[in-house]
C-alpha cells in the first residue's frame, strides 16, 4: 500500500476541483481537474477540457498514484463546470420562483381534471397524488415515485402530456 492508498477520505477531498498533476507507476504522468477521487480504491478521476467543450476523463487507479502535485486552485466558474460534467443534457438549475410556479401549475392542472392532490413536506416541496405517488421537484414525469407500477406508468404519461401541451 503506498502512501496515497493510506490517506484518509478527508485528505483526498482537499484534491477536488483542483488541477494537478499525478506521477504514476513507470514514470507515467496524468494532469486533469480532480473531479473525485474513489475512497475504496483511492482512484482518481480526471477531467481534462478539450476545445469544443468536451471533457476527456481518464482515471488513474490508486495503486498506481505515486505523487500527487497540485498545480492550480479552481475557482468558483471551474467548480460549476465539474459540477455539471455527468449531469444529464436536459437537467437545468431552476430558480425556487420557477420551482414553486412549475409545482403550483402542475397541482392545479391534476385538481381541474379531478386527480387529489396535496402538497407534504415540510416545506411543501413534494406533492402527493392520490395518496399512492410523490413528485418531487422539477415535477417532470422522471420525478414520479411510486410502488404502484400502473398509477406510476399513467400519472407520468399524463404529466408528459401536459409538459408538451406547456410547450
Amino acid at each position: 500500500m503506498n502512501d496515497w492508498q493510506r490517506k484518509s477520505p478527508v485528505d483526498w477531498e482537499t484534491y477536488v476541483n483542483k488541477l494537478v498533476k499525478v506521477a504514476g507507476i513507470e514514470k507515467h504522468e496524468y494532469e486533469g481537474w480532480v473531479l473525485t477521487v474513489d475512497p475504496v480504491s483511492a482512484s482518481i478521476v480526471l477531467a481534462t477540457f478539450l476545445e469544443n467543450e468536451k471533457v476527456s476523463i481518464s482515471v488513474v487507479l490508486g495503486h498506481a498514484v505515486q505523487e500527487v502535485e497540485v498545480l492550480k486552485e479552481g475557482d468558483d466558474e471551474m467548480k460549476r463546470r465539474l459540477s455539471c460534467i455527468f449531469a444529464p443534457e436536459e437537467s437545468k438549475p431552476y430558480s425556487p420562483e420557477e420551482l414553486e410556479r412549475r409545482k403550483n401549475d402542475l397541482k392545479t392542472w391534476l385538481e381541474t381534471n379531478h386527480i387529489p392532490v396535496t402538497e407534504q413536506g415540510e416545506s411543501g416541496r413534494t406533492l402527493c397524488v392520490a395518496g399512492v405517488l410523490t413528485v418531487d421537484p422539477p415535477y417532470g414525469p422522471e420525478d414520479c415515485s411510486s410502488s404502484n407500477e400502473i398509477i406510476l406508468s399513467r400519472v407520468q404519461g399524463l404529466i408528459q402530456g401536459y409538459l408538451e401541451k406547456q410547450q
